[in-house]
């Protein structure tokens, strides 16, 4: 069952929320007829907003699969796509997504422009090095402009974006759109569901723009090519249509240009020209670089798999969904073959799984298959201990491909099973969400008997609350939401002393570290190539055999265990430089347990003694605001502590890029609405750690 590669897409459709994403993806099932009939997002019949959270709240929670046929001048093409999530609180969903696609459709609001979340999801797609092409969405909306839009991805994005399309009007007098290759009119009916394509000329009111971009393409995909600079100086008129592709495809893939199209997928306009485009300017799975990875027994030693059935197997797990008929593991297949009943390795836990059945995915639906190859995104069931980012490998070829980073949560709050049925229940359902969901955690604190759970948001609480207990049917009542608050040491404490001695007859326990500590960040950690392991660096600096080697790992595993049980009001302690430089031991009392409890006791005091400090999560947040609110909305920033950054004027509304604290931030949509009657919208990322006020400082710890 060899598929032509090169007949193969993988890409991924990503934007800010409400930029048209779920639209764009129900047309495209449409016209490569996956689907016989259109469902609406705002009807809530969206095919790939499967949950009934989507489906209620007109947005894209999960990352949907599916895998459809394209005709592109009578050869058939096969795409498989991944429909992602706008919403910041779901970011990781689009994060898996991109670090298993060959390439990416990203959707702008024509209206709108670079929005905050369009950002975020640039930059992730920067980071796995996948090429885009860009849609200009909802050029029918009043106040759509492709000029300010296409603009914005240039300034906002620092893009070298390419036109090859623009619109025959904006907004209202939006009718249709200019191919800028070939320099036709084209038309979409939308009472035909706009099925049918007619070509035509240019009007004359828009000839003069369309030369204008004609000119401005021609020029850009002419600097990226020295054959084509050449032609371009010499004789432009000699420069084909081909040839302009070719040059144009080449900068894509190379991550040099990205190619900009335009339409309304609401009123059916431009979707088909979008498939032709990721046809001609996106990669095919070889056209990829060999995809990396380390020896699982060495992992200095860098290790490649080409994009070829014949190499040996190799796959990442990019999703887990629980089913009634066990977890559905997603997989991009990245070399080799994979068929039913195979049996494969998981370099990361040494353990073997079976492939017990094998499926061609369709956001829900599923179609069996026995064999599957390279490039190819499928969904397997019979793994037992297989999570998002393990690699499954040939047995006799291990490799471990690099994995994905997760952010850490921000949010958290206490649930708590209403009976004791629900409680046993409980536990198995967040061992489930866990499992789907790498940016959820969840743990028991002994202390207060709370179950705690961690998110990236307030909605995505809300949303795993919601499937506990309509889902799962497990009943349970939450706390309010709480911030996950960090600890700091501000200053060096030297040669600090942790000794740990118990004589209670008989042999006794003795164990003694000597420590320093400092402050460290992440980026000095890495620029020292120093490994940060939770927050917390440490170092053995013990010469002269004071400690036995054995009993280090131990004074490591103390200290680390302190760092994470917190120091003052029980919050990870993060960081931090902690450097073991002395210590003593007994011949017959030493053990692990002491020198674990020494670590402890060193890493603890040498902390008090630098100086502890409080750091709390702030957020970025993007407020877009009708200009007349604009002083409303600035003064209770400042009163939630938040620092404006930027302001920008677009037309008639402002842009307000400010830093807030998560814990300031709480209800603030609601606020926001009725302090702008309704008009002002906002967006949140985290974006760094920072030290509290005093005053504040005690309050938290008080409660704490």
């Amino acid at each position: 069952m060899a598929i032509d590669l090169t007949k193969v897409r993988n890409i991924g459709i990503c934007a800010h929320i409400d930029a048209g994403k779920t639209t764009v993806t129900e047309r495209v099932l449409f016209y490569t007829g996956k689907i016989h009939r259109m469902g609406e997002v705002h009807e809530g019949t969206a095919t790939m907003d499967s949950l009934e959270e989507e489906q209620k709240r007109g947005i894209t929670i999960q990352s949907a699969a599916t895998t459809c046929p394209w005709n592109y001048n009578g050869v058939e093409y096969k795409v498989n796509l991944i429909d992602t999530p706008g919403h910041v609180d779901f970011t990781i969903e689009v994060e898996r997504s991109l670090r298993v696609l060959d390439g990416a459709v990203a959707v702008f609001d024509g209206k709108e422009g670079v929005e905050a979340q369009s950002e975020t999801v640039w930059r992730q797609a920067d980071r796995y090095g996948v090429p885009r092409l860009c849609l200009i969405n909802k050029m029918d909306k009043m106040g759509g402009d492709f000029d300010y839009s296409f603009a914005s991805i240039k300034a906002r994005l620092g893009a070298n974006a390419i036109p090859v399309q623009c619109p025959v009007g904006n907004g209202n007098d939006f009718k249709g759109v200019i191919c800028l290759m070939n320099m036709k009119a084209m038309y979409w009916v939308t009472e035909e569901q706009g099925n049918n394509i007619t070509e035509g000329e240019i009007p004359a009111e828009h000839r003069e723009k369309a030369e204008m971009y004609r000119a401005m393409m021609v020029e850009k995909i002419c600097e990226l090519d020295d054959s084509l600079t050449e032609k371009f100086l010499t004789d432009p008129s000699s420069i084909t249509v081909d040839e302009l592709k070719a040059g144009l495809r080449k900068g894509t893939i190379a991550l040099k240009c990205f190619p900009v199209l335009c339409g309304s997928a609401l009123k059916y306009v431009g979707v088909q020209k979008v498939l032709d485009a990721v046809v001609d300017y996106l990669p095919c799975p070889t056209e990829r670089p060999d995809v990396e990875g380390v020896d699982p027994k060495d992992v200095s030693v860098k290790m490649s798999r080409p994009h070829s059935d014949k190499a040996p197997f190799s796959a990442l797990v990019f999703k887990v969904v629980s089913d009634v008929a066990g977890n559905l593991t997603y997989l991009r297949v990245y070399s080799g073959t994979l068929g039913k009943g195979m049996r494969v390795l998981n370099p990361g836990n040494g353990k073997k799984e079976n492939v017990s059945r094998l499926y061609e995915m369709h956001a829900q639906n599923r179609t069996a298959l026995d064999e599957t190859g390279c490039g190819q995104i499928v969904a397997v069931v019979g793994l037992k201990d297989s999570y998002t980012g393990d690699t499954l490998c040939d047995p006799d070829h291990p490799i471990i491909l690099e994995r994905m980073t997760f952010p850490e949560p921000v949010i958290s709050m206490s649930i708590e099973p209403n009976s004791a049925d629900d409680k046993k229940k409980l536990g198995e359902a967040l061992t489930t969400i866990r499992r789907e969901d790498p940016s959820f955690r969840s743990n028991y604190n002994d202390e207060t008997g709370e179950t705690i759970i961690s998110g990236m948001g307030e909605l995505h609480l809300e949303i795993i609350k919601n499937k506990l207990v309509r889902d799962m049917k497990v009943n349970v009542t939450v706390g309010k939401p709480r911030v996950a608050y960090r600890e700091t040491i501000t200053g060096t404490a030297k040669d600090i002393r942790g000794l740990f001695k118990k004589q209670t007859g008989g042999r006794g326990q003795y164990g003694d570290a000597v420590m320093t500590v400092m402050p460290m960040t992440k980026e000095e950690a890495d620029a020292e190539e120093l490994v940060m392991k939770d927050g917390v660096v440490f170092e053995d600096k013990v010469s002269g055999g004071v400690i036995p080697r054995e009993f280090i790992p131990s004074v490591e595993y103390g200290a680390r265990q302190a760092a994470a049980s917190g120091i003052l009001g029980g919050y990870p302690v993060i960081n931090v430089r902690a450097q073991l430089v002395y210590g003593s031991y007994h011949d017959v009392d030493s053990s692990q347990i002491a020198f674990e409890q020494a670590g402890a006791l060193a890493f603890r005091e040498a902390c008090t003694r630098a100086g502890l400090a409080l750091l709390e999560p702030i957020m970025k947040l993007v407020v877009t605001t009708p200009d007349e609110f604009f002083g409303n909305v600035a003064g209770d920033l400042a009163s939630r502590r938040g620092q404006i950054v930027d302001s920008e004027q677009r037309g008639v509304v402002r842009l307000i890029t400010a830093e807030v604290p998560l814990s300031e931030l709480f209800g603030y949509t609601t606020t926001l609405r009725s302090m702008t009657q309704g008009r002002a919208s906002s967006s949140m990322e985290p974006c760094t750690y920072r030290i509290m006020p005093d005053r504040l400082k005690d309050e938290v710890l008080a409660k704490a």
